[in-house]
């Protein structure tokens, strides 16, 4: 499938997506999870009220039926019904009837961009408002408007899912991405595709490492699913944060908080060898769930892959990142660039040479024949010369393609031509 069918098809899921109340709990996601689900299986998980998860407790679970903000004619001037960003997550509900300097208390804007509805969210400290467009507000004259917010907080739980596609070695490689925004498209509908898609692609191979997919709510689900597998937090080797996966900017690669870890250098092979723009920018304690993951008690080698970062892009948690905003070529490209990383991962390997005193003979092992006639001879055959001089145990393949200048394929390749021969072992 060429990657301009990939886009669309990931574009397509986007816009599925898009009209549906997302938060960090309620049948908002579970509707997410139930659409993903047409595209890899999912397991999914609730978590209880009250569960207690690290230092934090899973809050009561939010839904919402209708919410608006009527005049005196009855006219619905802020609408719920026409999205989900009109109303600010987790509102308590509210039915009643004030005047507009009242009102104003509970309304949020964006001044500098009068048309955009901002998306603001109110988690763990019982608040009500609507969000609109300052032009709306500015229209409205004074006077007394209906309020109601049909929602309710109460007792629930929290929903996250995985995907598992089952590796050669348990040995896991996490993929993470975010479900609890609502009608955002880059932030964070690109990043939901693209983990979906790359699941699929992974799951039509035996890769090398397990893949783990995580569909989750930020912050507290990914803590709710450390919490509930500390246990086997060993088995995480890698991980990838998605989100922002679709805007038209470049590629931004964020390191892991250790700054060496494996994915890091994969990554930076990766978007440097492709000649794609981008850009790699060192860890901070915020963002989006690598912080959870790199937390210091933690301390796993994941890292962030976005197109723009949050909050670099005007669009950002506003109306503006919409269906439009996001580019199916984009997508597919910040889908090709997960595949090329997570080729390396699982070829990636530290050998020793098995004749380590001077230069093996390679052509009585049949090695150099095997080359003839090829149009990359020479390089092949310069692939098996490092990698013989660097299967020392300390090298990874990554490491004699970086050093060497050579295509990691090319040298991977080689290796495995060596591996046969029993000239290096892993």
């Amino acid at each position: 499938m060429t990657g301009t069918a990939i886009g669309e098809q990931l574009h397509a899921l986007v816009e599925r997506l898009y009209p549906l109340c997302r938060s960090i709990t309620g049948d908002g996601v579970r509707a997410t999870l139930e659409i993903v689900d047409e595209y890899v299986p999912l397991q999914v998980h609730e978590v209880p009220t009250g569960t207690q998860v690290l230092d934090w407790t899973v809050p009561k679970e939010w839904n919402i039926k209708d919410a608006y903000v009527a005049d005196a004619a009855g006219n619905r001037v802020v609408d719920f019904a026409a999205s989900s960003l009109h109303v600010l997550g987790y509102s308590v509900p509210v039915a009643t009837t004030m005047p507009l300097a009242k009102l104003r208390e509970h309304l949020h804007t964006l001044p500098d961009h009068p048309t955009w509805v901002p998306y603001r969210t109110s988690y763990y400290q019982p608040q009500w408002g609507f969000c609109l467009a300052q032009q709306t507000l500015d229209a409205l004259p004074d006077g007394e408007y209906e309020v109601l917010i049909d929602s309710t907080l109460s007792d629930g739980h929290l929903t996250y899912a995985e995907h598992v596609v089952p590796g050669q070695v348990a040995d896991e490689v996490i993929v993470s991405c975010h479900v609890c925004h609502p009608s955002l498209a880059n932030d964070n509908l690109a990043g939901i595709a693209v983990a979906a898609f790359l699941a699929r692609e992974l799951a039509q191979r035996r890769p090398w490492y397990t893949y783990r997919f995580l569909f989750a709510p930020g912050t507290i689900g990914a803590i709710t699913w450390l919490a509930r597998n500390t246990e086997r937090i060993d088995r995480v080797k890698h991980g990838l944060v998605l989100a922002c996966a679709g805007d038209r900017g470049p590629l931004t690669y964020k390191r892991s908080r250790r700054g060496d870890a494996e994915i890091d250098r994969v990554l930076r092979h990766v978007l440097t060898a492709s000649e794609r723009p981008h850009s790699i920018v060192e860890f901070t304690p915020y963002g989006y769930d690598e912080r959870q993951f790199c937390s210091p008690g933690f301390d796993l080698g994941v890292g962030s892959l976005t197109r723009t970062p949050y909050a670099g892009y005007p669009e950002y948690h506003t109306s503006a990142d919409d269906v439009d905003f996001v580019s199916p070529d984009a997508m597919a490209d910040t889908l090709a660039v997960c595949r090329e990383a997570c080729a390396v991962l699982d070829r990636n390997r530290r050998y020793v040479n098995l004749s380590p005193y001077g230069e093996p003979q390679l052509g009585r092992r049949g090695l150099y024949d095997s080359l003839g006639g090829r149009s990359d001879a020479k390089q092949a055959q310069m692939a098996m010369l490092w990698v013989l001089n660097l299967a020392d145990g300390e090298h990874d393949l990554l490491d004699v393609a970086e050093r060497s200048g050579l295509p990691f394929d090319a040298v991977a390749d080689a290796a495995d031509a060596l591996a046969t021969a029993g000239l290096i072992k892993a």
